[in-house]
């Protein structure tokens, strides 16, 4: 039998909406005749929520803010009810919803400790067992009988977390808090929690922003959008489906933003009349495969003559991190251009930059003394799509852009030999790395 069962389950809010005096009357006098006032749709934070969790299972849920996570976590807890349907949960609980949340600032961390774990249930010769494991790992050996009052923001959320997690329950409810401390305390948050899991074998509901976390830590994955499990299955499905849903709201923001909304200067000289991306089969696109080629049409509008003109392309991220620029020098005729209209292509052969959202920045200077003409950030944003790669475990942008083109090896050798070359070998292992990739449209673009 299921530890946890949530069945068809329904949250809905009352949200407050402000009304004129002459409607608040009007409400009044409708319920005085026994009519219904006038009022606001309830807001669903979880729609029609099914699922069940088994004994030992580590289940994950991730979505978007306001999603539902926190809803859903604290009708496990107990801390609210659902509207429609039920929840089971056959086991005790040990909720980290919001850690720390339970202390009272005029009383001391030991005062904190047997009153929060009094509260979650623990007795009190069992505290004073667990007390000084509590302290220590909360790195609060000092400070134990201060009041948390004059304790810094971290110290409490250490305390709360070494409290939470010392409580030997069936169930263990996690919201964001693996975050807590400096970068030391993180880390032997993430191994108590490991612990949980792969040791003790606890019941683990685990919400994180923390996509790669997620992936690690749990069996199965849920995700929340809009109050529905649009998915419910394994790690690296799930997450990945996230990140597709991420990337195509960051990219539907930037194309209902007005285009150039980055830094852009221009002397009068010369105009953008359009910029379009092709993909290889000369279709018009905003989102385009790893490893495609790709064609990039800019059109132009020459006020003046433009001596000798140079173009530039580039790719940046969304929040401007520069990642790869070319320039027309050598590849197109030095000629001075007359007034008119032209259409600039570039083609790229394998585009290759990793899933995620980026956009095109475009640029135009006279040669000899690279004068600029014409310089526009933003002004065609684009999605890089990869079905093959495993971003959960990759994530893009946390790992790099470009993923290396290369070859390992990996050999067993006596020390003698090991250590006898200039470097190439060491401690037994031969490594070689060989590979190269290339941007260009006739000539190579190198920055």
């Amino acid at each position: 039998m299921a530890i946890i069962e949530v069945s068809h389950v329904t949250k809905e809010f009352r949200l407050g909406e402000l009304h004129s005096a002459k409607q608040s009357v009007f409400d009044a006098m409708a319920r005085l005749r026994g009519r219904s006032a006038r009022q606001r749709a309830p807001f669903k934070a979880l729609d029609d929520v099914d699922f069940k969790v088994e004994s030992g299972e580590v289940l994950g849920v991730i979505g978007h803010n306001g999603a539902g996570k926190s809803t859903l976590l604290k009708m496990l807890a107990g801390i609210s009810k659902p509207t429609r349907g039920s929840i089971a949960v056959r086991g005790t609980i040990a909720p980290l919803i919001e850690v720390g949340a339970g202390l009272v600032d005029d009383l001391s961390g030991r005062e904190n400790i047997y009153l929060n774990a009094s509260i979650l249930g623990l007795k009190r010769a069992a505290i004073a067992r667990k007390f000084d494991e509590i302290v220590a790992f909360a790195e609060l050996e000092e400070f134990i009988d201060t009041p948390i009052k004059r304790y810094s923001s971290g110290m409490k959320v250490k305390l709360g977390f070494a409290v939470a997690t010392s409580i030997e329950s069936e169930i263990l409810i996690v919201d964001e808090v693996l975050a807590v401390g400096d970068l030391a305390f993180q880390r032997k948050c993430f191994d108590r929690m490991e612990d949980l899991i792969k040791r003790q074998g606890r019941t683990v509901l685990l919400v994180s922003h923390n996509i790669r976390q997620v992936e690690r830590l749990c069996t199965r994955v849920l995700l929340l959008e809009h109050g529905k499990v649009i998915n419910d299955g394994a790690p690296t499905d799930t997450c990945n489906l996230f990140y597709e849903i991420s990337d195509k709201r960051i990219h539907e923001t930037k194309l209902s933003a007005a285009a150039g909304s980055g830094r852009t200067a221009t002397s009068g000289n010369a105009e953008v009349e359009s910029v379009v991306m092709f993909d290889e089969h000369g279709n018009a696109v905003n989102e385009i495969g790893y490893l495609d080629d790709v064609e990039i049409r800019v059109g132009y509008r020459v006020l003046v003559n433009l001596p000798d003109p140079i173009f530039g392309i580039g790719i940046h991220t969304t929040d401007f991190l520069y990642l790869a620029t070319s320039q027309s020098i050598g590849s197109l005729p030095t000629e001075t251009l007359l007034p008119g209209h032209y259409v600039l292509s570039y083609k790229i052969r394998r585009f290759p930059f990793l899933p995620g959202v980026y956009s095109l920045r475009l640029g135009v200077a006279l040669g000899g003394s690279f004068q600029p003409v014409l310089y526009s950030e933003n002004a065609l944003s684009f999605q890089v799509l990869g079905k093959d790669i495993n971003r959960a475990v990759q994530t893009g942008y946390r790992e790099g852009f470009v993923a290396l083109d290369g070859d390992w090896e990996l050999s067993a050798q006596d020390l003698d030999d090991a250590t006898s070359g200039p470097g190439s070998r060491r401690d037994g292992v031969a490594y070689a790395l060989d590979g190269s990739s290339s941007l260009s449209d006739k000539h190579d673009a190198r920055r």
